[in-house]
Protein backbone atom coordinates (compact mmCIF):
# COMPACT_ATOMS: atom_id res chain seq x y z
CA UNK A 1 0.00 0.00 0.00
CA UNK A 2 1.46 3.08 -0.82
CA UNK A 3 0.16 6.15 1.36
CA UNK A 4 1.29 9.66 0.72
CA UNK A 5 0.43 12.89 -0.63
CA UNK A 6 2.37 15.92 -2.20
CA UNK A 7 6.45 14.69 -2.31
CA UNK A 8 6.23 12.43 0.54
CA UNK A 9 5.16 8.79 0.67
CA UNK A 10 4.97 6.04 2.67
CA UNK A 11 5.28 2.04 1.28
CA UNK A 12 3.24 0.09 4.29
CA UNK A 13 3.03 -3.57 4.05
CA UNK A 14 1.59 -6.12 6.25
CA UNK A 15 4.96 -6.55 7.98
CA UNK A 16 5.26 -2.27 8.59
CA UNK A 17 6.45 0.55 6.94
CA UNK A 18 8.96 -0.39 4.32
CA UNK A 19 10.13 2.58 3.14
CA UNK A 20 10.04 6.60 3.61
CA UNK A 21 10.56 7.86 0.19
CA UNK A 22 11.62 12.09 -0.36
CA UNK A 23 11.87 13.00 -3.95
CA UNK A 24 14.51 15.32 -4.71
CA UNK A 25 13.19 18.80 -6.54
CA UNK A 26 14.05 18.26 -9.73
CA UNK A 27 12.55 14.79 -10.91
CA UNK A 28 9.46 13.26 -12.11
CA UNK A 29 5.64 14.57 -12.03
CA UNK A 30 3.80 14.81 -8.23
CA UNK A 31 2.32 12.26 -6.47
CA UNK A 32 3.62 10.04 -9.67
CA UNK A 33 5.19 6.25 -8.22
CA UNK A 34 7.23 5.78 -11.22
CA UNK A 35 8.75 9.17 -10.07
CA UNK A 36 9.54 8.31 -6.76
CA UNK A 37 10.66 4.51 -7.75
CA UNK A 38 12.99 6.64 -10.23
CA UNK A 39 14.22 8.89 -7.63
CA UNK A 40 15.18 6.33 -4.66
CA UNK A 41 17.95 4.45 -6.09
CA UNK A 42 19.34 8.38 -6.67
CA UNK A 43 19.25 9.21 -3.28
CA UNK A 44 20.12 6.12 -0.80
CA UNK A 45 21.11 8.04 1.95
CA UNK A 46 17.31 9.33 1.95
CA UNK A 47 16.13 6.16 3.51
CA UNK A 48 15.69 4.85 6.81
CA UNK A 49 15.63 1.45 7.64
CA UNK A 50 13.11 0.89 10.68
CA UNK A 51 14.31 -2.14 11.81
CA UNK A 52 17.20 -0.79 13.48
CA UNK A 53 15.21 2.34 14.96
CA UNK A 54 13.37 0.55 17.44
CA UNK A 55 15.59 -1.80 18.40
CA UNK A 56 18.32 0.59 18.98
CA UNK A 57 15.73 2.99 21.04
CA UNK A 58 14.90 -0.08 23.15
CA UNK A 59 17.98 -0.84 23.83
CA UNK A 60 19.49 2.84 24.64
CA UNK A 61 15.92 2.61 26.90
CA UNK A 62 17.07 -0.77 28.70
CA UNK A 63 21.13 0.42 29.47
CA UNK A 64 20.83 4.00 30.15
CA UNK A 65 19.47 3.72 33.79
CA UNK A 66 22.13 1.19 34.59
CA UNK A 67 24.87 3.06 32.78
CA UNK A 68 23.48 6.15 35.57
CA UNK A 69 23.71 4.02 38.22
CA UNK A 70 27.12 2.77 37.33
CA UNK A 71 28.32 6.40 36.74
CA UNK A 72 27.05 7.17 39.88
CA UNK A 73 29.23 4.77 41.80
CA UNK A 74 32.01 5.21 39.88
CA UNK A 75 31.55 9.01 41.41
CA UNK A 76 31.40 8.06 44.86
CA UNK A 77 34.32 5.55 45.14
CA UNK A 78 36.42 8.32 43.52
CA UNK A 79 34.84 10.70 45.97
CA UNK A 80 36.18 8.48 48.84
CA UNK A 81 39.42 7.60 47.40
CA UNK A 82 40.23 11.42 46.94
CA UNK A 83 39.89 11.94 50.28
CA UNK A 84 41.78 9.35 51.73
CA UNK A 85 44.83 9.90 49.07
CA UNK A 86 45.29 12.75 46.41
CA UNK A 87 46.81 10.13 44.31
CA UNK A 88 43.79 8.40 43.73
CA UNK A 89 41.75 11.46 43.05
CA UNK A 90 42.16 11.01 39.02
CA UNK A 91 38.69 9.05 38.53
CA UNK A 92 36.97 11.78 40.24
CA UNK A 93 38.22 14.98 38.13
CA UNK A 94 37.54 13.17 35.35
CA UNK A 95 34.11 12.95 36.21
CA UNK A 96 33.73 16.68 37.59
CA UNK A 97 36.32 17.21 40.16
CA UNK A 98 36.24 16.84 43.87
CA UNK A 99 35.62 20.75 44.84
CA UNK A 100 36.12 19.96 48.76
CA UNK A 101 39.96 18.49 47.64
CA UNK A 102 41.00 21.30 45.31
CA UNK A 103 39.55 24.03 47.70
CA UNK A 104 41.54 21.89 50.39
CA UNK A 105 44.85 22.29 47.92
CA UNK A 106 44.01 25.94 47.01
CA UNK A 107 43.25 26.92 50.30
CA UNK A 108 46.69 25.30 51.93
CA UNK A 109 48.64 26.87 49.17
CA UNK A 110 47.30 30.12 49.56
CA UNK A 111 47.88 29.71 54.17
CA UNK A 112 51.51 28.91 52.92
CA UNK A 113 52.18 31.27 50.52
CA UNK A 114 50.59 34.40 53.40
CA UNK A 115 53.63 35.94 53.86
CA UNK A 116 53.56 39.36 56.08
CA UNK A 117 56.88 41.22 55.62
CA UNK A 118 58.65 42.27 58.99
CA UNK A 119 57.54 45.82 58.66
CA UNK A 120 53.73 45.22 58.45
CA UNK A 121 54.06 42.55 60.57
CA UNK A 122 52.34 44.21 63.13
CA UNK A 123 49.90 45.88 61.33
CA UNK A 124 48.47 42.87 59.28
CA UNK A 125 48.44 41.50 62.56
CA UNK A 126 47.05 44.57 64.53
CA UNK A 127 44.17 44.96 62.53
CA UNK A 128 43.19 41.15 62.07
CA UNK A 129 39.95 40.40 62.82
CA UNK A 130 39.59 39.43 66.61
CA UNK A 131 37.24 36.15 66.44
CA UNK A 132 36.59 32.94 64.37
CA UNK A 133 33.10 34.45 64.09
CA UNK A 134 33.83 38.03 63.01
CA UNK A 135 36.28 36.09 59.88
CA UNK A 136 33.36 34.26 58.61
CA UNK A 137 30.89 37.45 58.81
CA UNK A 138 33.38 39.17 56.58
CA UNK A 139 34.23 36.80 54.25
CA UNK A 140 30.25 35.46 53.74
CA UNK A 141 29.50 39.45 53.54
CA UNK A 142 32.47 40.99 51.18
CA UNK A 143 33.37 37.49 49.74
CA UNK A 144 36.85 37.74 48.99
CA UNK A 145 39.12 35.57 47.15
CA UNK A 146 40.71 32.35 48.56
CA UNK A 147 44.23 34.33 48.80
CA UNK A 148 42.44 36.94 51.07
CA UNK A 149 40.90 34.57 53.00
CA UNK A 150 43.80 32.49 53.68
CA UNK A 151 45.93 36.02 54.53
CA UNK A 152 42.97 37.07 57.16
CA UNK A 153 42.98 33.79 58.66
CA UNK A 154 46.33 33.81 59.39
CA UNK A 155 46.85 37.51 60.63
CA UNK A 156 44.15 36.75 63.11
CA UNK A 157 45.57 33.01 64.45
CA UNK A 158 49.24 34.81 64.56
CA UNK A 159 47.30 37.80 66.94
CA UNK A 160 46.06 34.99 68.88
CA UNK A 161 49.13 33.03 69.19
CA UNK A 162 51.01 36.49 70.18
CA UNK A 163 48.32 36.88 72.70
CA UNK A 164 48.07 33.42 74.34
CA UNK A 165 52.24 33.57 74.06
CA UNK A 166 52.53 37.10 76.30
CA UNK A 167 49.84 35.89 78.65
CA UNK A 168 51.07 32.88 79.36
CA UNK A 169 55.29 35.15 80.26
CA UNK A 170 53.21 37.58 82.44
CA UNK A 171 51.58 35.17 84.14
CA UNK A 172 54.45 33.50 84.93
CA UNK A 173 56.15 36.41 85.88
CA UNK A 174 53.48 37.41 88.20
CA UNK A 175 53.75 33.60 89.55
CA UNK A 176 57.23 34.56 90.27
CA UNK A 177 57.17 38.09 92.07
CA UNK A 178 53.98 36.13 94.33
CA UNK A 179 56.64 33.53 95.25
CA UNK A 180 58.67 36.33 97.13
CA UNK A 181 56.27 37.38 99.26
CA UNK A 182 56.00 36.77 102.79
CA UNK A 183 52.79 35.36 104.02
CA UNK A 184 50.97 37.39 106.62
CA UNK A 185 50.64 34.83 108.96
CA UNK A 186 54.79 33.71 109.16
CA UNK A 187 55.63 37.53 109.49
CA UNK A 188 52.49 37.28 112.54
CA UNK A 189 54.14 34.14 113.48
CA UNK A 190 58.01 36.01 114.22
CA UNK A 191 56.06 38.93 115.81
CA UNK A 192 54.68 36.81 118.14
CA UNK A 193 57.74 34.81 119.06
CA UNK A 194 59.77 37.54 119.10
CA UNK A 195 57.97 38.93 121.72
CA UNK A 196 57.34 35.70 123.50
CA UNK A 197 61.26 35.70 123.88
CA UNK A 198 61.36 39.13 125.49
CA UNK A 199 58.66 38.78 128.40
CA UNK A 200 58.76 35.12 128.98
CA UNK A 201 62.10 33.56 130.96
CA UNK A 202 61.08 30.08 128.73
CA UNK A 203 61.32 30.91 125.57
CA UNK A 204 64.37 32.45 126.70
CA UNK A 205 66.08 29.16 128.10
CA UNK A 206 69.29 27.95 126.56
CA UNK A 207 68.92 25.46 123.76
CA UNK A 208 70.04 22.63 124.03
CA UNK A 209 69.96 22.32 128.19
CA UNK A 210 73.24 21.71 129.88
CA UNK A 211 73.19 17.97 130.22
CA UNK A 212 72.49 17.70 126.36
CA UNK A 213 76.26 20.05 125.47
CA UNK A 214 78.41 17.30 125.17
CA UNK A 215 75.99 15.53 122.28
CA UNK A 216 76.58 18.74 120.05
CA UNK A 217 80.21 17.04 119.15
CA UNK A 218 79.67 13.89 119.87
CA UNK A 219 80.48 11.64 116.62
CA UNK A 220 78.79 8.94 117.52
CA UNK A 221 74.85 10.37 117.22
CA UNK A 222 73.60 11.62 114.04
CA UNK A 223 74.08 15.17 113.12
CA UNK A 224 71.53 17.22 111.05
CA UNK A 225 72.23 20.47 109.78
CA UNK A 226 69.45 22.89 108.62
CA UNK A 227 70.14 26.63 107.55
CA UNK A 228 67.48 28.78 107.56
CA UNK A 229 65.46 31.44 108.68
CA UNK A 230 61.79 29.87 108.41
CA UNK A 231 60.86 29.28 111.89
CA UNK A 232 57.76 26.95 110.78
CA UNK A 233 59.64 25.10 107.65
CA UNK A 234 62.21 24.33 110.73
CA UNK A 235 59.70 23.12 112.84
CA UNK A 236 58.36 20.89 110.14
CA UNK A 237 61.78 19.39 109.03
CA UNK A 238 62.55 18.32 112.76
CA UNK A 239 59.06 17.21 113.22
CA UNK A 240 58.77 14.84 110.81
CA UNK A 241 62.85 13.85 111.26
CA UNK A 242 62.16 12.71 114.97
CA UNK A 243 58.59 11.71 113.84
CA UNK A 244 59.83 8.77 111.30
CA UNK A 245 63.19 7.95 112.70
CA UNK A 246 64.07 4.29 114.23
CA UNK A 247 66.48 6.09 116.67
CA UNK A 248 65.26 9.62 117.48
CA UNK A 249 67.44 10.26 120.70
CA UNK A 250 70.31 9.72 118.19
CA UNK A 251 69.42 12.86 116.41
CA UNK A 252 71.20 16.55 116.57
CA UNK A 253 69.76 19.11 115.14
CA UNK A 254 71.84 22.21 113.89
CA UNK A 255 69.38 25.03 113.25
CA UNK A 256 71.56 27.84 111.72
CA UNK A 257 70.08 31.16 111.09
CA UNK A 258 70.13 34.92 111.54
CA UNK A 259 70.74 37.79 113.71
CA UNK A 260 66.88 39.37 112.92
CA UNK A 261 65.20 35.58 113.43
CA UNK A 262 66.89 34.28 116.09
CA UNK A 263 65.07 35.53 118.40
CA UNK A 264 61.79 34.01 117.34
CA UNK A 265 63.61 30.69 116.50
CA UNK A 266 64.91 30.37 119.69
CA UNK A 267 61.51 31.07 121.60
CA UNK A 268 60.02 28.69 119.24
CA UNK A 269 61.98 25.52 119.93
CA UNK A 270 62.36 26.60 123.63
CA UNK A 271 58.91 26.51 124.13
CA UNK A 272 58.03 23.69 121.93
CA UNK A 273 61.01 21.43 122.62
CA UNK A 274 61.14 18.21 120.73
CA UNK A 275 60.75 14.99 122.44
CA UNK A 276 63.87 12.52 122.97
CA UNK A 277 66.04 14.75 120.27
CA UNK A 278 68.41 17.83 120.73
CA UNK A 279 67.76 20.92 119.25
CA UNK A 280 70.60 23.60 119.03
CA UNK A 281 69.46 26.83 117.58
CA UNK A 282 72.55 29.38 116.35
CA UNK A 283 72.87 32.85 115.17
CA UNK A 284 75.58 33.69 112.72
CA UNK A 285 76.23 36.85 115.45
CA UNK A 286 77.26 33.68 117.70
CA UNK A 287 79.83 32.84 115.67
CA UNK A 288 83.54 33.63 116.66
CA UNK A 289 84.91 33.35 113.02
CA UNK A 290 88.34 34.04 112.22
CA UNK A 291 89.42 36.72 110.29
CA UNK A 292 90.21 34.67 107.58
CA UNK A 293 86.73 33.38 106.94
CA UNK A 294 85.05 36.05 107.31
CA UNK A 295 86.87 38.21 104.26
CA UNK A 296 85.60 34.62 102.66
CA UNK A 297 82.22 35.16 103.51
CA UNK A 298 82.16 38.47 102.25
CA UNK A 299 83.60 37.77 98.71
CA UNK A 300 81.26 35.22 98.21
CA UNK A 301 78.08 37.43 98.50
CA UNK A 302 79.51 40.47 96.95
CA UNK A 303 80.05 38.23 93.85
CA UNK A 304 76.55 36.97 93.68
CA UNK A 305 75.36 40.03 94.32
CA UNK A 306 77.53 40.89 91.29
CA UNK A 307 76.10 38.03 89.56
CA UNK A 308 72.84 39.36 90.18
CA UNK A 309 72.78 42.41 89.00
CA UNK A 310 74.84 41.87 86.06
CA UNK A 311 72.52 38.97 84.84
CA UNK A 312 69.31 41.29 85.67
CA UNK A 313 70.91 44.13 83.56
CA UNK A 314 71.13 41.74 80.38
CA UNK A 315 67.58 40.13 80.79
CA UNK A 316 65.89 43.74 81.18
CA UNK A 317 67.60 44.96 77.83
CA UNK A 318 65.58 41.79 76.57
CA UNK A 319 61.24 42.17 76.14
CA UNK A 320 59.72 40.36 79.32
CA UNK A 321 58.22 38.06 76.59
CA UNK A 322 61.51 36.62 75.43
CA UNK A 323 62.75 35.87 78.79
CA UNK A 324 62.72 32.34 79.73
CA UNK A 325 61.58 30.16 83.09
CA UNK A 326 65.33 29.41 83.83
CA UNK A 327 66.13 33.12 83.80
CA UNK A 328 63.22 34.11 85.75
CA UNK A 329 63.84 31.84 88.38
CA UNK A 330 67.51 32.70 88.67
CA UNK A 331 66.30 36.28 89.50
CA UNK A 332 64.76 35.43 92.69
CA UNK A 333 66.24 37.21 95.27
CA UNK A 334 66.43 34.37 97.42
CA UNK A 335 69.90 33.82 95.47
CA UNK A 336 71.46 37.02 97.22
CA UNK A 337 70.73 35.39 100.43
CA UNK A 338 73.45 34.86 102.54
CA UNK A 339 72.10 31.71 104.16
CA UNK A 340 71.26 29.95 101.06
CA UNK A 341 75.13 30.03 100.07
CA UNK A 342 76.89 29.41 103.27
CA UNK A 343 76.34 25.82 103.12
CA UNK A 344 80.09 25.64 101.42
CA UNK A 345 81.11 26.79 104.65
CA UNK A 346 79.41 23.94 106.94
CA UNK A 347 83.56 22.91 107.39
CA UNK A 348 84.34 25.93 108.88
CA UNK A 349 80.91 26.18 110.83
CA UNK A 350 81.19 22.90 112.70
CA UNK A 351 84.88 22.60 112.78
CA UNK A 352 84.40 19.36 115.46
CA UNK A 353 82.07 17.28 113.47
CA UNK A 354 83.06 14.62 111.10
CA UNK A 355 80.39 13.67 108.94
CA UNK A 356 76.40 15.24 109.08
CA UNK A 357 73.22 14.69 107.07
CA UNK A 358 72.44 18.64 104.87
CA UNK A 359 68.69 19.03 105.27
CA UNK A 360 66.51 22.22 103.40
CA UNK A 361 64.01 23.93 105.33
CA UNK A 362 61.45 23.18 102.58
CA UNK A 363 61.15 19.71 102.39
CA UNK A 364 59.61 16.89 104.43
CA UNK A 365 60.91 14.06 106.03
CA UNK A 366 58.53 10.21 105.49
CA UNK A 367 61.60 7.57 106.24
CA UNK A 368 64.19 6.58 108.48
CA UNK A 369 67.44 8.66 107.91
CA UNK A 370 69.89 7.04 109.82
CA UNK A 371 71.33 4.28 107.19
CA UNK A 372 72.82 7.83 105.62
CA UNK A 373 75.21 8.57 108.32
CA UNK A 374 76.15 4.62 107.66
CA UNK A 375 77.05 5.37 103.79
CA UNK A 376 80.33 4.86 102.57
CA UNK A 377 81.23 7.93 100.41
CA UNK A 378 84.06 6.36 98.98
CA UNK A 379 86.33 8.83 100.35
CA UNK A 380 84.27 11.99 98.53
CA UNK A 381 83.03 14.82 99.96
CA UNK A 382 79.25 15.01 99.27
CA UNK A 383 76.75 12.24 98.60
CA UNK A 384 73.78 13.03 96.84
CA UNK A 385 71.01 11.94 94.48
CA UNK A 386 72.35 12.67 90.47
CA UNK A 387 69.08 11.42 88.80
CA UNK A 388 65.67 11.34 90.87
CA UNK A 389 63.15 8.86 89.41
CA UNK A 390 63.50 9.84 85.76
CA UNK A 391 65.40 6.28 84.90
CA UNK A 392 68.58 6.39 82.48
CA UNK A 393 67.55 9.67 80.95
CA UNK A 394 68.13 13.03 83.06
CA UNK A 395 65.18 14.88 84.37
CA UNK A 396 63.59 17.59 82.77
CA UNK A 397 65.74 21.09 83.54
CA UNK A 398 68.19 18.93 85.38
CA UNK A 399 71.32 19.03 82.98
CA UNK A 400 74.79 20.71 83.04
CA UNK A 401 73.79 22.74 79.93
CA UNK A 402 70.59 24.01 82.26
CA UNK A 403 72.70 25.57 84.76
CA UNK A 404 76.26 26.34 82.94
CA UNK A 405 77.29 29.05 80.03
CA UNK A 406 78.59 26.27 77.24
CA UNK A 407 79.29 28.33 74.77
CA UNK A 408 82.53 30.00 77.02
CA UNK A 409 85.53 27.74 76.32
CA UNK A 410 86.37 27.42 80.14
CA UNK A 411 83.25 25.53 80.48
CA UNK A 412 82.83 23.63 77.24
CA UNK A 413 86.42 22.34 77.73
CA UNK A 414 85.65 21.02 81.39
CA UNK A 415 82.13 19.64 81.41
CA UNK A 416 79.75 17.52 79.73
CA UNK A 417 76.66 19.21 78.78
CA UNK A 418 74.43 16.43 78.79
CA UNK A 419 75.53 15.35 81.79
CA UNK A 420 72.67 14.75 84.74
CA UNK A 421 72.81 17.59 87.77
CA UNK A 422 72.94 16.16 91.17
CA UNK A 423 70.89 17.84 94.00
CA UNK A 424 71.04 20.15 96.46
CA UNK A 425 68.11 19.92 99.59
CA UNK A 426 69.52 16.21 100.68
CA UNK A 427 72.95 15.71 101.27
CA UNK A 428 75.53 13.49 103.21
CA UNK A 429 78.69 15.43 103.70
CA UNK A 430 81.95 14.22 104.90
CA UNK A 431 84.17 17.05 106.35
CA UNK A 432 87.07 15.00 106.90
CA UNK A 433 87.40 14.21 102.96
CA UNK A 434 85.76 18.02 102.46
CA UNK A 435 88.75 19.41 104.16
CA UNK A 436 91.35 17.12 102.81
CA UNK A 437 89.99 17.98 99.06
CA UNK A 438 89.49 21.42 99.98
CA UNK A 439 86.37 21.67 98.52
CA UNK A 440 85.34 25.46 99.81
CA UNK A 441 89.12 26.97 98.21
CA UNK A 442 88.18 25.36 95.36
CA UNK A 443 84.87 26.60 95.42
CA UNK A 444 86.05 30.22 96.03
CA UNK A 445 88.43 29.88 93.51
CA UNK A 446 85.84 29.30 90.76
CA UNK A 447 83.44 32.58 91.90
CA UNK A 448 87.11 34.58 90.78
CA UNK A 449 87.52 32.43 87.46
CA UNK A 450 84.06 33.32 86.50
CA UNK A 451 84.89 37.08 87.88
CA UNK A 452 87.28 37.42 85.67
CA UNK A 453 85.60 35.80 82.57
CA UNK A 454 82.76 38.65 82.75
CA UNK A 455 80.38 36.91 85.15
CA UNK A 456 79.18 34.32 82.40
CA UNK A 457 80.45 30.98 83.21
CA UNK A 458 76.93 30.22 84.68
CA UNK A 459 73.56 31.49 85.55
CA UNK A 460 72.82 32.98 89.28
CA UNK A 461 71.71 30.59 91.53
CA UNK A 462 73.19 28.13 94.66
CA UNK A 463 73.56 24.90 92.35
CA UNK A 464 75.55 25.80 89.32
CA UNK A 465 78.95 26.82 90.89
CA UNK A 466 78.41 23.84 93.57
CA UNK A 467 78.83 21.70 90.02
CA UNK A 468 81.72 22.90 88.92
CA UNK A 469 83.97 23.45 92.57
CA UNK A 470 82.97 19.88 93.70
CA UNK A 471 83.51 17.91 90.78
CA UNK A 472 84.83 14.51 91.23
CA UNK A 473 83.97 14.62 94.87
CA UNK A 474 80.00 13.58 94.45
CA UNK A 475 78.83 10.37 94.95
CA UNK A 476 75.55 9.03 93.94
CA UNK A 477 73.01 8.07 96.65
CA UNK A 478 69.95 5.67 95.82
CA UNK A 479 67.35 8.06 94.25
CA UNK A 480 64.72 7.02 96.33
CA UNK A 481 66.23 9.32 98.74
CA UNK A 482 65.12 12.87 97.52
CA UNK A 483 62.31 13.17 95.23
CA UNK A 484 62.62 17.12 94.36
CA UNK A 485 60.44 19.41 91.71
CA UNK A 486 57.41 19.77 94.31
CA UNK A 487 57.92 23.58 94.18
CA UNK A 488 56.84 24.14 90.53
CA UNK A 489 53.48 25.06 89.12
CA UNK A 490 52.47 22.14 87.90
CA UNK A 491 54.53 18.99 89.23
CA UNK A 492 54.43 15.83 87.57
CA UNK A 493 55.23 13.36 89.93
CA UNK A 494 53.10 11.03 90.65
CA UNK A 495 51.27 9.92 94.01
CA UNK A 496 53.25 6.58 94.30
CA UNK A 497 56.63 8.16 93.78
CA UNK A 498 55.68 11.05 96.27
CA UNK A 499 54.63 8.18 98.31
CA UNK A 500 57.78 5.91 98.32
CA UNK A 501 60.67 8.66 98.63
CA UNK A 502 62.11 9.56 102.04
CA UNK A 503 62.32 12.94 101.49
CA UNK A 504 59.91 15.36 99.16
CA UNK A 505 61.39 18.52 98.73
CA UNK A 506 59.03 21.34 97.27
CA UNK A 507 62.67 23.11 95.50
CA UNK A 508 61.10 25.78 92.90
CA UNK A 509 59.28 29.16 93.71
CA UNK A 510 55.84 27.20 95.10
CA UNK A 511 56.92 26.70 98.43
CA UNK A 512 54.43 24.66 100.77
CA UNK A 513 53.45 27.75 103.26
CA UNK A 514 52.64 30.09 99.86
CA UNK A 515 48.91 30.00 98.62
CA UNK A 516 50.30 29.41 95.00
CA UNK A 517 51.30 26.13 95.33
CA UNK A 518 49.61 22.94 94.31
CA UNK A 519 46.62 22.25 97.20
CA UNK A 520 47.59 18.54 97.02
CA UNK A 521 51.22 19.06 97.35
CA UNK A 522 50.59 21.03 100.30
CA UNK A 523 48.55 19.10 102.20
CA UNK A 524 51.49 16.94 102.57
CA UNK A 525 53.23 19.77 104.17
CA UNK A 526 50.56 21.12 106.58
CA UNK A 527 49.76 17.85 108.38
CA UNK A 528 53.13 17.99 110.29
CA UNK A 529 51.87 21.15 111.53
CA UNK A 530 50.20 21.08 115.43
CA UNK A 531 47.24 23.34 114.80
CA UNK A 532 46.26 23.75 118.26
CA UNK A 533 49.24 25.52 118.75
CA UNK A 534 48.35 29.05 120.65
CA UNK A 535 50.48 30.13 118.31
CA UNK A 536 49.43 28.84 114.62
CA UNK A 537 46.01 29.46 115.87
CA UNK A 538 46.86 33.44 116.79
CA UNK A 539 48.19 33.96 113.66
CA UNK A 540 45.65 31.87 111.42
CA UNK A 541 47.96 29.60 109.87
CA UNK A 542 46.08 26.74 107.99
CA UNK A 543 46.70 24.38 104.83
Amino acid sequence: VVVGRGSMKFYISARGIKKLTIPSSGGGGKGSPSAAAAAAPANPGRRIASRAVLPAALLLGLALPFLFVRVAFLVLESAAACSASSNDCFGWRFFGGNDAALLREELTRALLEAKVSDVGDRQGVESSVESFDELVKEVTSRRPDIKAFASKTKAMLTRMERKVHSAKKQESIYWHLASHGIPKGLHCLCLKLAEEYAVNAIARSRLPPPQYFPHLADPHYHHVVLITDNVLAASVVISSTVQNSAKPEKLVFHVVTDKKTYTAMHAWFAINPIRLAVVEVKGLHQYDWSQEVNIRVKEMIDFHRLLWKHFYRNLKEEYLDEAEQKYVEALSPSNLYLLNHLRVFIPELFPDLNKVVFLDDDLIVQRDLSPLWELNLEGKGVGAVVNSWCGDDCCPGRQYKDYLNFSHPTISSNFDSDRCAWLYGLNVFDLEAWRRSNLTRNYLNWLKKSLNSGLTLWIPGVLPPALIAFEGQVHPIDPSWHLAGLGHRFPDTQGRLAEAAAVIHFSGPAKPWLEIGSPEVRSLWYRHLNPSNKFIRKCRITG
